[in-house]
């Protein structure tokens, strides 16, 4: 068939440089060539890109499981993840030992666009944090590295040499243009977890990144882990204002009043290392007496919201991403271990 505009028309040949789809091969995949029995000459193939990065997804087990999606069994979310292999050449799927899937993609961003994808089609899922994909040959162990290009203003330039540096980031080159300053480094996959959503702050979000796969090198870095433990849930309820107020001196909180919590919910980012179990349900007491100025000084910061992406950075290797049509909720991997 050949296109004509939208459409799709029946045609019986075509010309070089024709754009067509063919049917009746089910057993075709991207950088095969279909040619004439008689002279069966193949082009060569196209070289896909290997995953390097892999999540585990896995059916939402959290209290609030099965309250906001519409697609949230077993059955449903291992379909879906199998249908997009039919159109997402880069994906790689495989089934995990406890009812969950290992998906593999080409980055943080490629497994978020999928995440994003699902949970507005109507599905409830839980997704771990994101892992590089290493490999052996020679009995080497080799992790993968990007390319990484970076446009800023100047003002900016210092803090993220800074920022990049602490991640074993290796400069390439660096030019200033005008006051904007281009930078090129190559630095390990597992090195950028999490720096996406520091960058736009340290920039004001004037700065532009943009990553390309680099190769496979010898695994010679860590990860880098972020310094701040989390402020956890410890009972089920809604949280209060007057709660809030009061964990707001801890560090930085992700929610706001009257939002439906469970124990073993994350709601922040402790301000020192280390977990931190606070009470977000907890009432002011009532009572006749009230003294002069109780309250001016009392002020519940606009709390920080994060999204999926957000969330995907923010997660350690405790810690799920619950994912919803609704909401993007933070949790631990065990909910009965937190105090």
């Amino acid at each position: 068939m050949s296109f004509e505009g939208l459409q799709r028309v029946e045609i019986t040949e075509a010309e070089a440089g024709d754009i067509v789809a063919i049917s009746g091969i089910p057993d075709i995949t991207i950088g095969e060539t279909v040619a004439d029995p008689a002279d069966p000459r193949a082009l060569p193939l196209l070289d896909i890109e290997e995953p390097t990065i892999r999540m585990v997804f896995s059916v939402n087990s959290s209290p609030f499981a099965g309250r906001e999606g519409e697609f949230k069994t077993t059955r449903q979310i291992q379909e879906r993840l199998y249908r997009e292999l039919e159109t997402d050449v880069a994906l790689r799927v495989q089934n995990g030992l406890n009812t969950d899937w290992i998906v593999s993609g080409r980055g943080e961003l490629h497994l978020a666009i999928l995440i994003e994808r699902m949970r507005r089609e109507g599905y409830e899922f839980q997704v771990s944090r994101p892992q590089v994909i290493t490999k052996v040959e020679n009995g080497v162990t080799l992790a993968p590295y990007e390319r990484v290009f970076i446009e800023t203003p100047e003002q900016f330039s210092g803090t993220v040499i800074q920022k990049l540096g602490q991640r074993h980031g290796n400069l390439i080159n660096m030019k200033n243009d005008g006051g904007i300053v281009d930078m090129e480094y190559v630095i390990p996959t597992r090195e950028l977890f999490g720096f996406r959503s520091q960058f736009i702050t340290d920039t004001k979000g004037l700065g532009i990144i943009n990553t390309i796969f680099e190769d496979f090198r010898p695994d010679s870095s860590e990860g880098f882990e972020r310094d701040n433990g989390s402020l956890v849930v410890h009972e089920n309820g809604t949280s209060k204002l007057y709660s809030l107020t009061g964990i707001q001196s801890r560090g930085t909180v992700f929610i706001g009043p009257n939002i439906p919590v469970y124990k073993g919910q994350v709601i922040g980012s402790n301000a020192r290392s280390g977990d931190m179990s606070v009470n977000v349900c907890k009432e002011k007491q009532q009572t006749n007496h009230r003294s002069s100025g109780e309250g001016v000084s009392e002020h519940f910061n606009e709390p920080k919201l994060m999204d999926l992406e957000d969330s995907l950075e923010y997660i350690d290797d405790t810690e799920l991403v619950e994912v919803t049509p609704k909401n993007i909720r933070i949790r631990k991997i065990d909910l009965y271990g937190t105090r």
